[in-house]
C-alpha cells in the first residue's frame, strides 16, 4: 500500500484490514499533514496493518525496506504529489509509480488499484500530465489493473466551514454555477476501491466514481451549509479570471525567480478546478454529463457537514489548501 498516510489512504487502509486482508504500508519516516508523524504513531492510529519506513521515490528503498524480497499479490496506490507543481507531478505521480510497478512485479504482484483522479480526462496542467503517463504504463504492463477516478472530496469542498463560523460569506467563483461534481466520501471511496480487487466488472477499466445523490453546483453547497447552520447563504463571488491573471504574471517572473513559476502552477491549478466540473466529460457533445457519472456509497457532503458543525468530524485538509 502507497499514499496509506493520506485521508483516502488511511480509509483504505481501515477497510483493508477490516476485510481481512494482510496490508503493508510503505511510508516515509515523518507523514501526514506537516510531516508530524512516524511509523508508531501510525501503527497506533491504524492498528493491524505493518508499517514499514523508507523512501518512496527510492526504487532501492522500495525493494529493501518496502518489499523485502517477500512475495505480495496486490499493489494498491492513493499516493499522489502534494503539490501538483511540474518537479513534485512528475516525480510522485510518474516516476515514483513505474518504479513502484517494475519493484511490484520483481515481488510477485498480479494486479494494481490505482487511485487518479477524474480531472485526467481534460488534461491541461503537469500533474494530469504525469497521471495520465503513468496509468498508460500500467495499462501497458500486462498485469490486471483497475484505475479509479472519483471527483471531488468531501475535505476539499468544506475549507470553507471555519469561513461561516466566523460570520464571513462564502466564496464562490463567477455565480457558483460555472462546476458540479458528485462528491465523495473517504469511506465510501475506499470501500470502491477494495471492491476492485475481487470485482471481474471491475478489471482493466478506468472507473470515473463520485458519491450519492444529484451533482452540486458550488452555490447549491453553499446553501446547503448554510441550511445546516440556520442562517440566510450570503455570497460572495469571485471572479475566475483572477486566478489566470495571477498564473500569468507569476509565470513571467518565473523566468528570473524559479519559486514564481511554482506559485503560478498552483493558481492554474485553481483556475482549472474553479471552471471544470468533476464530472464525466461526454467529448461526443462536448459538455459534462451528470447522468453518465456513476455512484457509490451512502454518505452525502451535507451529512458529512453536518457532523463537522457539530464537532463529530475533524476537517484534515493537507499541507495546501486554497480557502
Amino acid at each position: 500500500m502507497l499514499g496509506a498516510t493520506g485521508t483516502i489512504g488511511q480509509a483504505t487502509v481501515r477497510e483493508l484490514v477490516r476485510r481481512g486482508h494482510e496490508v503493508v504500508c510503505f511510508v516515509r519516516p515523518r507523514a501526514g499533514v506537516g510531516g508530524t508523524l512516524g511509523p508508531t504513531q501510525w501503527a497506533q492510529r491504524l492498528p493491524g496493518a505493518e508499517w514499514r519506513v523508507g523512501e518512496v521515490q527510492d526504487a532501492a528503498s522500495l525493494r529493501q525496506q518496502g518489499l523485502r524480497g517477500e512475495r505480495f499479490d496486490v499493489l494498491l496506490s492513493c499516493l499522489a504529489s502534494r503539490t501538483g507543481v511540474p518537479a513534485d507531478a512528475w516525480a510522485i505521480d510518474h516516476r515514483a509509480h513505474v518504479q513502484a510497478l517494475a519493484a511490484a512485479r520483481e515481488a510477485g504482484v498480479t494486479q494494481v488499484v490505482q487511485l487518479s483522479a477524474l480531472c485526467v480526462q481534460k488534461p491541461r496542467l503537469a500533474f494530469q500530465q504525469a497521471k495520465l503517463a503513468y496509468e498508460r504504463a500500467l495499462m501497458a504492463s500486462g498485469l490486471r489493473w483497475s484505475i479509479v477516478r472519483p471527483t471531488a472530496f468531501f475535505k476539499s469542498l468544506s475549507g470553507q466551514v471555519a469561513r461561516l463560523q466566523q460570520g464571513k460569506p462564502f466564496l464562490v467563483f463567477g455565480d457558483g454555477r460555472l462546476t458540479a461534481c458528485k462528491p465523495i466520501g473517504d469511506e465510501d471511496l475506499a470501500a470502491y476501491l477494495c471492491d476492485c480487487l475481487h470485482d471481474p466488472a471491475q478489471a482493466d477499466r478506468v472507473l470515473p466514481i463520485g458519491g450519492p445523490g444529484p451533482a452540486m453546483t458550488p452555490r447549491e453547497q453553499g446553501e446547503a451549509l448554510f441550511r445546516l447552520m440556520g442562517r440566510p447563504p450570503r455570497f460572495k463571488q469571485v471572479p475566475p479570471g483572477l486566478l489566470l491573471g495571477i498564473a500569468t504574471g507569476l509565470g513571467w517572473a518565473g523566468r528570473v525567480w524559479p519559486a514564481a513559476a511554482a506559485k503560478g502552477e498552483l493558481a492554474r491549478i485553481g483556475h482549472y478546478y474553479a471552471t471544470e466540473s468533476m464530472l464525466v466529460w461526454d467529448a461526443e457533445r462536448g459538455r459534462y454529463d451528470a447522468d453518465a457519472t456513476p455512484s457509490t456509497g451512502t454518505q452525502t457532503l451535507i451529512d458529512y457537514q453536518a457532523r463537522l458543525l457539530a464537532g463529530q468530524a475533524v476537517l484534515e485538509r493537507g499541507d495546501h489548501a486554497v480557502f
